[in-house]
Order: structure tokens, then C-alpha cells, then sequence
């Protein structure tokens, strides 16, 4: 890469990281700050829900405006809302206003993300962009990792204040954006996107399905979905069963964090440039499908550890590759494109907790089971689906001869 890519790439995991991070301070005080209000888990859980169903519903329109008027605005308009919705949470103590803005954060997500990523698609050429997905990945990744530890010890301070130092982070995030950040098209081509695009959005919806990305948009649900349902009984789990403490499970979630990192720094690119998004898609889809399945028999909490990374090295590789895999099929539609990526991760990560908390009352390795059996079927349909994509390329080569 260029020093001039470099430094759009740094600008963009800088914002990632900070956007990311600064939501994150605020989950390690959350459930003891809603009990201060006279709320329990139905409202946590709402928290998550709400921000994802916002996320869901304005991604696939945030894309395609990403397209349309351009990146640049995007992740400001983007980075703006998260930072309100952040500042609403430090002013006001109703359940209802709070509800409120966790819909203003979520839509503010749906902005900024297809649009980092529709950016970095921009600014690489095909051979740079498993890269270029990589070190944005790993700056969601951080931000995931340092965001609760910061909150942690922000909380002794009194708790509301995690909110109010992750608003003022998130404007710094804006104010940084405005000054640095240069839009990645010419005028010209933006102009363009928005006079060829005038496709209704709910044909651009149904028409997902024909394109030739759909199986990737699948996956990437799946994995949202078992990633997601893993996540939210985690906890639950190793107290259930080993009688982990709060220290422990902190423990987990950081080193798993920390892993994912290194993987999307400095292992995504190389795997990718030797086997091909193809062939990391299955491998890995196995590995997590394996970690599934062995977690149904970890007898005790190191054990459990190491089926959890296992399923978190399968998950940092795949994120990335599949972000790359979707951006190299979409052509001129990278925001659109990015923007249905976005929504069916959306989702997932609405389905997951919701069915994954159900199951979990019936049974504590329900959630575990489903995972498995949704990521074997997609193990399958990606096999058939490279299978008749590699037909349909030698058909074509033979008529050409």
C-alpha cells in the first residue's frame, strides 16, 4: 500500500476504534445502572435489541446513500447520532427516553459502518482489500477489548460517568472526521451513482437474493446468529456449570478479544493471498462448527476457555473474508452492498440472544446445539454454492474457446 492509503486506512481504524470502544465502556456499569433505575434483564436485553433492530432496518437505506452522497458524510451523520444518542444516556435516567437512544445510536451504526467498510473498498485495489477488511476488523476488535476495561474502572468514579466519557470520546471522534477525513470518490462519481440509482429500495432488497453475493450475505447471518446466541449465555454458562466469577469471565472475553486482534492484523491477509476466500470460508466455518460441537463436552472451565477461542479465531478470520468476498462480487454497489452485508449481520444479531435466552431456560446446551446445526447447513450450502460457482467459470471458459 501507498503511505497516502495507509493514512485513510489509519483514519478509518481510528474511528472504528473509537466508535467501538466508546460504546463498549459503557457494558460493564450497564446492568448495575438500569438496577439503580428500577430495571432488571428485560430492559438490558431490550438495550441489545433495540440498537440492533435500528441497525437492521436503516442499514440497506444507509448503504445505499453511502452510494449515493457519498462516504465522507456517512460516517460523520453516523458518528453525529452515535454521539447524541451517547449524551441522551448521560442526561436523562427514563427507560423510554433511553429506549430512544438506543434507536438514534443504532441508526447512527447503520450509517458509519457500510460506509467504512464501502471506503475501504475504494481506497484498495482487489489484491489489497482482505487487508485493508482485516485492519478495520481489528480495530472493532480492540475497541470491543479496551472499551469494557476502561468502563471498569471509569465506574468507580460514579456511574454515570462511562456515559459521559464515552459521549465526549465519541465527539472527538467527529470532530476528528471533520477535519481529516477526505471523501474517497470524486464528485463526478458520486454524481453518477446517485443518477444511475434509481432503483426502489425494496426491489434493491428482493433483488439480494439473485445476487451473486447472496450465499456470503447468508453466512455472514449465520455467523452473527452463533456468534451472538454464544455470546449472551456465555456468562450464564461457565457460572452454571463451573461456578466461573465475573473476574474469570472478563478474563475470557479479553483474551478472545486480544486474540482476534492479532489474527486481523497480521494472519487474515496472508491466509487469504495463499488459499482464497474460498477455501478459508470452508475451513474455518468447520473450526467454528467444531468448537460448537465440543463445547457439549468441556468438563471444566479451562477447557471451555480453549473451545472459546477456538470458536473466536474461526469467528476474526471469517468477518473480514467475507466483508472482502461481498466487496470484490459487488461492483460499483459497494455501499448498497455493504449496507445488506450489514443488515442481515443485523439479523443475526437480533435472532441469536432472543432465541438463544429461550432456549437456555429449557435447556443450558440448547443454544449450543442450534449453533452447530445452523453452522453445518451453511457449511454445506457454501460447498454447493463454490461448487456450481466453479462450473458456471469453466462453462464459460469452454464457450469462449
Amino acid at each position: 500500500m501507498t503511505r497516502e492509503q495507509k493514512k485513510k486506512l489509519f483514519i478509518l481504524m481510528i474511528n472504528m476504534f473509537i466508535t467501538i470502544g466508546s460504546f463498549g465502556i459503557v457494558i460493564p456499569i450497564l446492568p448495575a445502572y438500569l438496577a439503580s433505575i428500577n430495571q432488571g434483564g428485560t430492559a438490558a436485553g431490550l438495550m441489545i435489541a433495540i440498537f440492533a433492530c435500528a441497525q437492521l432496518i436503516f442499514s440497506p437505506v444507509a448503504g445505499k446513500w453511502a452510494d449515493q452522497y457519498g462516504r465522507r458524510k456517512m460516517i460523520i451523520y453516523g458518528l453525529i447520532l452515535m454521539t447524541a444518542s451517547m449524551f441522551i444516556f448521560y442526561g436523562f435516567n427514563s427507560i423510554w427516553v433511553l429506549y430512544f437512544s438506543r434507536v438514534i445510536g443504532g441508526i447512527g451504526a447503520a450509517l458509519l459502518v457500510p460506509a467504512i467498510f464501502a471506503y475501504v473498498a475504494d481506497i484498495t485495489t482487489i489484491d489489497q482489500r482482505a487487508k485493508g477488511n482485516s485492519y478495520v476488523s481489528a480495530a472493532m476488535s480492540l475497541g470491543v477489548v479496551v472499551g469494557p476495561g476502561i468502563g471498569g474502572f471509569l465506574a468507580e468514579l460514579g456511574l454515570k460517568m462511562p456515559f459521559l466519557i464515552s459521549a465526549l470520546v465519541s465527539l472527538v471522534a467527529v470532530l476528528f472526521s471533520i477535519i481529516v477525513l477526505k471523501e474517497s470518490r470524486t464528485v463526478e462519481q458520486t454524481a453518477a451513482m446517485a443518477i444511475n440509482d434509481e432503483e426502489p429500495m425494496v426491489k434493491k432488497m428482493i433483488r439480494s437474493v439473485k445476487m451473486p453475493y447472496f450465499i456470503p450475505l447468508i453466512i455472514t447471518l449465520v455467523m452473527s446468529f452463533g456468534l451472538m446466541s454464544y455470546e449472551s449465555v456465555l456468562g450464564l454458562f461457565v457460572d452454571n456449570q463451573f461456578n466461573a466469577t465475573p473476574k474469570d469471565i472478563a478474563i475470557m472475553i479479553t483474551t478472545t478479544g486480544i486474540i482476534s486482534v492479532i489474527v486481523q492484523l497480521f494472519i487474515v491477509d496472508r491466509l487469504v493471498t495463499r488459499f482464497g476466500e474460498g477455501a478459508i470460508l470452508n475451513i474455518f466455518i468447520a473450526i467454528a462448527a467444531a468448537g460448537f460441537f465440543l463445547s457439549l463436552f468441556a468438563s471444566s472451565y479451562a477447557l471451555f476457555f480453549g473451545v472459546t477461542l477456538l470458536i473466536f479465531l474461526a469467528t476474526s478470520i471469517l468477518r473480514p473474508v467475507l466483508n472482502t468476498l461481498i466487496s470484490k462480487m459487488a461492483g460499483n454497489e459497494q455501499g448498497f452492498a455493504m449496507g445488506m452485508n450489514n443488515m442481515y449481520m443485523s439479523i443475526g444479531n437480533v435472532l441469536g440472544p432472543t432465541i438463544a435466552g429461550m432456549l437456555y431456560d429449557v435447556n443450558i446446551v440448547y443454544p449450543f446445539i442450534l449453533g452447530l446445526a445452523f453452522l453445518l447447513v451453511t457449511l454445506s450450502t457454501t460447498i454447493v454454492w463454490q461448487k456450481r460457482s466453479l462450473d458456471k467459470k469453466t462453462k464459460v471458459k469452454l464457450q469462449g474457446s
